[in-house]
C-alpha cells in the first residue's frame, strides 16, 4: 500500500525535480521545437505553393502539346496531300509521255511500213516490167505465122512466168 499512499516528502522532491526539468524545458527545448515545427509547417506550406505551381504549369504545358499536336497532325495532312498531288503530277506526267512515245513509234512504224510498201510496189512493177519486156522480146523474135500458134506461145510463157 506504500506505493499508493506515497509520503510527502517523495511528493514534494518528485514535484520540484519536474518543475525544474520544466523550467528547462521551457528554457532551452520547446523554443528549439516551436522553431523546428514552425520551419517544418512553413516547409510544408512551401511544398504546397510549390506544387500547385508546377501542377498548373503542367496544365499549361500539357494544353501547349495538345496544341502542337494540333499542328503537327495539320502540317502532316498538309504535307501528304501534297505528296500525294505531286505523285498524281509525276503519273500524269509520265502517261503523257508514254502516250507521245507510242504515238511517236506508231508514227514511225506507219512510215516504215509505207516506205517498204512502196518499195515492194516498185519492185514488183519492175519486175513486171522485165517480165513484159522479156515476154515482148520472145514474141518479136520468134515470129509466128498462124494465130494459134502464137496463144500456144503465150501460154506457155505465162506458165513459166508463174513459175519464178
Amino acid at each position: 500500500m506504500q506505493l499508493l499512499t506515497p509520503d510527502l516528502g517523495l511528493f514534494i522532491w518528485t514535484l520540484l525535480a519536474f518543475l525544474i526539468v520544466f523550467l528547462i524545458l521551457k528554457k532551452f527545448a520547446w523554443p528549439a521545437i516551436i522553431k523546428g515545427l514552425n520551419d517544418r509547417e512553413a516547409s510544408i506550406a512551401n511544398s504546397i505553393a510549390t506544387a500547385e505551381k508546377v501542377k498548373l504549369e503542367m496544365a499549361q504545358l500539357k494544353n501547349e502539346n495538345e496544341a502542337f499536336m494540333v499542328k503537327a497532325r495539320e502540317e502532316r495532312s498538309l504535307m501528304l496531300k501534297e505528296a500525294k498531288d505531286t505523285k498524281d503530277k509525276i503519273i500524269s506526267e509520265a502517261k503523257e509521255q508514254a502516250k507521245e512515245v507510242a504515238a511517236k513509234i506508231v508514227a514511225d512504224a506507219q512510215t516504215t511500213i509505207n516506205d517498204k510498201k512502196m518499195a515492194a510496189i516498185t519492185d514488183m512493177k519492175n519486175q513486171l516490167g522485165k517480165l513484159v519486156i522479156e515476154v515482148s522480146e520472145k514474141i518479136l523474135r520468134r515470129e509466128l505465122a498462124d494465130k494459134s500458134d502464137q496463144e500456144t506461145f503465150i501460154k506457155q510463157l505465162s506458165q513459166e512466168a508463174k513459175l519464178n
